[in-house]
């Protein structure tokens, strides 16, 4: 599979305030990783796909929280696309601190700045597979906020970028 090209994208959502009944109470964290297996499923109803790894900080967050989104990151944001793949990292909320983005207007997630598009989404299913759970998601805001440069690509174990 490391002979498939695939597309980079930054998953992201927002954890649920710590107590939602107490406004003092200190709100939740972002949190982001790295995909290359995201793809579109249907065009009507909307639908995308993305694989966690089970167990994943995502994956237990998005068993709980409905709402996330998806920034397909541009060839010069491969920065981007490490610092959120690494094994054993810092907090989230360190890895956010330099990164220019706005709240999605529905999820609240962190939508990177400069991306290709972003994508607003619910979960509509969630499928065990394997090692991985696959996570169907009905988008529900789509936005192209950059037309400059191209897709940030991963192939033969590698970010790469087209040309």
């Amino acid at each position: 599979m490391t002979r498939l090209a695939a597309g980079v994208v930054l998953v992201t959502a927002q954890e649920p305030p710590l107590d939602p009944d107490d406004p003092l109470a200190p709100g939740g964290e972002d949190v982001g990783m790295t995909a290359t297996a995201f793809v579109s499923v249907s065009l009507d109803p909307p639908l995308v796909l993305a694989s966690l790894r089970e167990g994943s900080r995502m994956d237990d967050l998005l068993a709980e929280q409905p709402l996330w989104a998806v920034s397909v990151l541009t060839e010069s944001q491969r920065h981007i696309a490490g610092r959120f793949a690494m094994k054993g990292r810092i907090s989230d909320r360190l890895l956010f601190e330099d990164i220019p983005y706005v709240r999605g207007e529905v999820s609240g997630a962190p939508l990177v700045g400069g991306a290709l598009a972003t994508l607003e989404l619910r979960t509509e299913q969630r499928v065990p597979a394997g090692d991985h759970t696959l996570v169907v998601g009905r988008v529900l805001t789509a936005h192209l906020p950059s037309a400059d440069g191209g897709p940030l690509l991963y192939f033969r174990g590698r970010y790469r970028h087209l040309g």
